[in-house]
């Protein structure tokens, strides 16, 4: 399980929004918290610096990369995933995001985003074999279990 504040999603939203028609990206700063949650603490949007076919492909600014995780160094946070938009596609991760992961404990975080407007957002980590990626829960700070409802009550007619 992933835990993402509500006004980081936000920023991530917004950015995947704003880049539209071509993908967003950017990288998730963060802890585990025991026993299995990741906490993401920070967002860095980065410029997608891809060289060819920005609505379809993403690359995080290696300078960024690198800056932040001299920041990082020692403390408690690390870089603990990416995310990025996927332009009029579903929030799930592509042959090409296959492709590229080679790092197995990053989170991709995918947002989905249809005509402009960001509709869904995803977490996905990569399976033990590194073949394939494996949908993790992602929670938000205003997450609220759905309510429960009553069972329904028996009219009088049905005990005849």
């Amino acid at each position: 399980m992933i835990f993402l504040p509500r006004p980081l999603l936000k920023r991530i939203v917004d950015a995947a929004e704003a880049a539209y028609p071509e993908e967003c990206c950017g990288l998730l700063v963060g802890y585990n918290q025991p026993p299995a949650d990741i906490v993401v603490s920070r967002v860095e949007v980065s410029p997608n610096v891809t060289e060819e076919g920005a609505n379809e492909r993403f690359e995080v600014s290696p300078q960024l990369r690198l800056e932040l995780m001299r920041t990082l160094e020692g403390g408690p946070e690390r870089v603990i995933g990416h995310f990025h938009s996927h332009p009029d596609h579903a929030a799930q991760p592509s042959e090409r995001d296959l492709e590229r992961a080679w790092e197995p404990e990053l989170v991709w975080l995918i947002t989905a985003v249809l005509d402009g407007q960001a509709i869904h957002t995803t977490a996905h980590v990569l399976d033990s074999e590194g073949c394939q990626f494996r949908e993790i829960g992602l929670r938000t700070s205003d997450w609220q279990p759905y309510p429960l409802r009553p069972p329904p009550f028996e009219s009088e007619d049905s005990e005849t």
